[in-house]
């Protein structure tokens, strides 16, 4: 699998191309979430590389993470059922076409000018380019769960 980079105009208009083929009837191929979930999940990567969502730090996590932030952005895809942390569980996600806007105008905005800068909680210091390939990824990822 070809990791993108989320800053090109192409390959975000491609990945909005593929939110919008979503309906709220969308099923999940794995895991527990359903698709206005899934949406509102997405949301939370970019806004922590965007510093609009904070990540408590965990001294065991941070420790381990390095070791394997390039997972976050190599060729292999993410495996299905990941642990992930609590506060990207949304529970009570807002109506579809809410999470799904809202998920699309996070991607519009996302650029190298939008990042934070902040470390990582988790893998530590990442390069605007890794925040990017990563984000991506983990955005391919939820939407071939729901096969788009």
């Amino acid at each position: 699998m070809e990791v993108k980079n989320l800053f090109d105009a192409s390959t975000k208009q491609d990945i909005i191309n593929r939110i919008n083929k979503l309906t709220p009837q969308s099923p999940a191929q794995w895991g527990k979430m359903n698709v206005a979930q899934m949406l509102a999940h997405c949301q939370m990567p970019l806004g922590v590389a965007t510093g609009k969502h904070k990540l408590k730090s965990n001294f065991l996590l941070s420790l381990l993470g390095p070791f394997f932030k390039n997972k976050l952005f190599n060729e292999e895809p993410f495996k299905r059922n990941l642990p992930t942390d609590k506060s990207f569980i949304i529970v009570n996600p807002q109506e579809f076409e809410k999470e799904k806007q809202n998920l699309i105008d996070m991607i519009n905005s996302f650029s190298a000018a939008s990042m934070s800068g902040e470390k990582h909680p988790f893998f530590g210091r990442l390069t605007n380019e890794e925040w990017s390939k990563g984000t991506w990824k983990h955005l391919d990822h939820h939407l071939i769960q729901f096969g788009v």
